[in-house]
């Protein structure tokens, strides 16, 4: 009984040195072994023109010296060429960004 209070608090003491930075890293890579296999869709009008599938997460860009938030996020996702629904042989996981702007835009890496 003891050990295991012990044990807890020392997990408890561990978590929280651990700097920002690595507790992300830490709920990151919980979250890439659970999965969560998201999808993005990216619309013109009423248009579906680009998807991205089995995306982890999407994270938003901090910059490096101020430590604010970017206005655009970012994420790795299959770049569902033909717009099926589906992860098909040959479509690649590619990087992505889009705004968080009204202005309509989406960047991603060509396969």
């Amino acid at each position: 009984m003891i050990k295991r209070m012990i044990l807890s608090v020392f997990l408890v003491c561990m978590v929280t040195a651990c700097t920002q930075e690595t507790q992300n890293k830490i709920g990151r890579s919980i979250q890439n072994w659970t999965g969560t296999n998201g999808t993005l869709e990216v619309y013109a009008g009423d248009k579906l023109v680009r998807r991205f599938l089995k995306i982890d997460k999407l994270s938003t860009a901090v910059g490096t010296q101020s430590n604010e938030s970017r206005p655009y996020r970012f994420g790795y996702g299959v770049l569902d060429e033909n717009l099926n629904g589906a992860a098909d042989p040959g479509e690649q996981k590619v990087y992505f960004e889009f705004s968080d702007y009204s202005t309509s835009y989406i960047f991603y890496e060509a396969p």
